[in-house]
């Protein structure tokens, strides 16, 4: 099998789909943008994305035009592949960019497998959640400009694959059943040998035996309730003074905007809360093995999201045995049964979270059946089940079984 992949940011969510693609030892060819990291192993071909000129279109179109020039830029690529005699038998992308928006004007016998991670909602999904940022005036007409890619990428996919049920739900009815649900799956932990002591980059050490809470997020941000969870550590610490509490995630912003007037969500958070400095720790971002031993440590882990892309930390949380206080949001609601795998709370009530959160830390062994349970709830995701799901989506394109 030659195998094709296509993402702005390679491997992202392709990454073990492309190390097993080694490892079966099929042809693996991948296109990204000149800032992907890539993998080691995965000939990356890189392109760069154009400049263009925001005051010559639409504010509307200006990612547009972005999209259509990497598309471009992507479609250049193809063509020399193709006048050098590459054929893919199957080509896997992240349409989300356009950088698919001209594969089948190259390959148009090519099976085209979509990754439908996100059809945006004016209504009833991230855009208008939160009442604290409201929207501007015009966000629904842009983001029915921003969904005329989308459609262009369904209309022209042989399958599509979507994470969860409530994601495929977004797209229109009209292009759901070529829509299949396959999460990619996360590492589960091995509790071979338990984790006793991790050093964090601050020097501080935390402990096995200690009342740890942790929160993870790729960057601190609104969109997974960073917010929220600060206001509610002042209401954490005033029950359990004791509680050491983590907080993985970078200063950036990967959803929403920078606060006014203020370098980061963190900067802007620690300006409003007041709490014990001392017991809260900013990891920033760690490298994968010392986020995962985190997690081993932690006895409660908050999850919060605005309804929108689930995030991996949320499976790896409930695969190292986290006991998980998540926000009662779509699609959380999908993974997350209250009172049996963990414990939903409402995302806006800070107080409500606290209390979970201090509940599990005063009674941990009324939480052992969720916790075990969460495990196994992890165990469906294994990354395993998801790279059978897309070798078989592999298998039946190339079978042409749309």
């Amino acid at each position: 099998m030659n195998l094709l992949i296509i993402h702005q940011n390679f491997p992202g969510q392709f990454r073990h789909v492309a190390l097993e693609t080694l490892r079966r030892r099929f042809n693996i060819l991948a296109i990204g943008r000149d800032t992907a990291p890539g993998i080691a192993g995965v000939k990356l071909l890189r392109y760069r994305s154009s400049i263009r000129d925001s005051n010559s279109s639409n504010p509307y179109l200006h990612g547009y035009q972005t999209a259509v020039l990497d598309g471009q830029s992507v479609f250049g690529l193809l063509k020399k592949l193709k006048q050098q005699g590459y054929r893919p038998d199957v080509i896997l992308a992240h349409p989300g960019w356009g950088e698919t928006l001209f594969i089948k004007d190259v390959y148009p016998n090519a099976p085209l497998i979509h990754l439908c991670e996100y059809y945006y909602r004016a209504q009833g999904a991230d855009s208008g959640f939160d009442p604290e940022f409201p929207c501007a005036s015009d966000t629904s007409s842009r983001l029915r400009v921003l969904n005329s890619m989308h459609l262009l990428n369904l209309e022209q996919c042989d399958i599509g694959i979507a994470p969860t049920e409530w994601q495929r739900g977004l797209f229109p009815k009209i292009y759901q059943s070529k829509i299949r649900v396959i999460h990619e799956g996360v590492i589960q932990t091995s509790h071979a040998g338990k984790i006793a002591a991790v050093t964090l980059p601050s020097g501080c050490v935390i402990k096995a035996c200690q009342p740890i809470v942790t929160y993870v997020a790729r960057n601190l941000e609104p969109y997974r309730g960073f917010h929220t969870f600060m206001r509610s550590v002042p209401h954490i610490q005033a029950e359990y003074p004791a509680a050491q509490i983590v907080i993985v995630g970078g200063d950036e912003v990967s959803y929403g905007r920078m606060p006014v007037g203020y370098k980061s969500w963190r900067e802007r958070m620690l300006s409003e809360v007041s709490c014990d400095v001392s017991n809260v720790h900013f990891t920033g971002k760690l490298p994968y093995r010392e986020y995962r031993a985190v997690l081993q440590l932690s006895k409660v882990h908050v999850y919060l999201t605005y309804p929108f892309v689930l995030s991996w930390s949320l499976l790896e949380a409930m695969s190292s045995g986290c006991v998980v206080v998540a926000s009662d949001t779509a699609p959380v609601k999908e993974v997350v049964v209250h009172g049996c795998n963990g414990v939903l709370v409402d995302f806006f009530q800070i107080e409500s979270i606290a209390a979970s959160v201090c509940r599990v830390l005063n009674y941990p062994s009324d939480f052992e059946c969720i916790r075990k349970a969460a495990r196994l709830t992890a165990n469906s995701f294994d990354v395993s089940a998801g790279l059978n799901g897309y070798f078989q989506v592999f298998e039946d394109a190339m079978a042409g079984r749309f």
